[in-house]
């Protein structure tokens, strides 16, 4: 496969999206009114409780047995270090560019996870049809690479929503906090001001200075305040763990479709042309198709609300691609070529290259459901995303031209 075949096939993916996206800006325009905020919200609900659970599950189901699943053990270990270094690499761009407080969590949930659903299901098909592939025949280089596609689209989803999905929600809710408590404090001190001036002390004689009571705000009812809230504190720190809010709907469907895919019994009933209930997995297949367009035409229409002006800061910006596009991926050859060295990993060229991949795909676009879900740095997203994939089609096209480089 030669550089410029290799640049059109990384390439394609990446138009493709950036085609969906400026659809979605499109139908977002105030003459066309199509995808409004509103509507925006709604469709967001359908992708998050209905069309992401589907493409997973079936995705998980169909391709993902236990005896690939044993080969394949090092990649949910391979994407955890992705969250890892990644965000640790965005707590120290939000320590550098001190950015608002609602935009904490989306910083570091753009650098810690990647696209490893969609953007693998369009690139690794396009990648072996090619002539000259150096991943063999093309009908065994697709059967496996959606096999290592849908593995990574799973445990990426599990990751996304229970890690990013909780750290922009408290982002979020740190957010709400701050400006209770500004509000709160602002009325207390009007209150106490209007309070003091309310009390006009006359001049008293020492009996009748006893019987005289100003009623100051602070002293007991204070007191009871200041328990109530730090009991309050107490039980959020030590009460009970949101579970539906760590199980996200994605993270089920990933549990259930890995469950499906590697219990003979229940994959002889649901997977295959001779399956009794395959008409269920061809039904949720089906459902999950409309997932990658529909997400990203949400994508598109939060976008116009980003170019009418975010504020967003170009460090932070730069600061993002840089460690999605530079860091990431140095450090993920290092990390696999380690684990080929150790024995850790087989010597399947497909899979080094899918496992190197993880570290250089642009941010996860899943990032803006999450973002529109909570109201937190819609429009700042759109535009991370916006740069994050216009500059994806170069940065792609290198990486990849390098992994397979050193696979091949």
């Amino acid at each position: 496969m030669g550089v410029l075949d290799l640049f059109i096939t990384s390439s394609i993916p990446v138009l493709k999206v950036l085609l969906i996206t400026a659809l979605g800006t499109f139908l977002a325009l105030d003459h066309v009114d199509v995808l409004r905020e509103d509507a925006r919200k709604h469709v967001n609900n359908v992708v998050f409780y209905v069309f992401s659970p589907a493409l997973v599950a079936s995705k998980l189901a169909e391709t993902i047995t236990f005896q690939s699943f044993l080969k394949l053990w090092f990649m949910p270990l391979n994407i955890l270090i992705t969250f890892i270094i990644g965000s640790a690499l965005g707590w120290i761009l939000v320590q550098l560019t001190k950015p608002a407080a609602h935009l904490r969590g989306l910083i570091v949930g753009c650098c810690a996870a990647g696209n490893l659903g969609n953007m693998f299901l369009i690139m690794i098909p396009a990648i072996c049809k090619e002539q000259g592939s150096p991943f063999g025949a093309p009908e065994v280089c697709q059967s496996y690479g959606l096999a290592y596609v849908s593995l990574s689209m799973a445990i990426g989803a599990i990751y996304l929503w229970t890690y990013v999905y909780n750290i922009v929600r408290t982002s979020a809710a740190a957010t709400i906090e701050e400006t209770k408590k500004l509000y709160v404090g602002k009325s207390s001190r009007e209150a106490s001001a209007a309070e003091l001036g309310s009390c006009t002390e006359p001049l008293l004689t020492s009996k009748d200075a006893l019987d005289f009571q100003c009623q100051l705000p602070g002293n007991s009812s204070d007191g009871q305040v200041e328990m109530e809230g730090s009991r309050n504190k107490l039980k959020a720190l030590l009460g009970n763990v949101n579970w539906k809010a760590i199980f996200a709907p994605s993270t089920i469907a990933a549990i259930v479709g890995f469950l499906i895919g590697v219990i003979p019994f229940i994959r002889r009933l649901m997977i295959g042309a001779d399956a009794p209930l395959r008409v269920v997995q061809d039904t949720t297949s089906l459902i999950g198709e409309a997932a990658i367009p529909t997400l990203t035409l949400i994508l598109g229409g939060n976008l116009l609300k980003g170019l009418q002006g975010s504020g967003m800061q170009k460090s932070i910006i730069f600061g993002i691609i840089v460690v999605r596009y530079v860091v990431l991926p140095s450090i993920g050859i290092f990390i696999v070529r380690g684990a080929l060295h150790f024995g850790l990993i087989p010597p399947d060229p497909l899979y080094q290259f899918v496992l190197m991949l993880q570290f250089a795909v642009p941010p996860a676009m899943n990032i803006g459901v999450i973002t529109q879900l909570f109201g937190a740095g819609e429009s700042e997203c759109s535009v991370i995303m916006l740069w994050a994939y216009s500059l994806g089609s170069f940065a792609l096209t290198f990486w990849s031209v390098l992994f397979m480089w050193l696979v091949a």
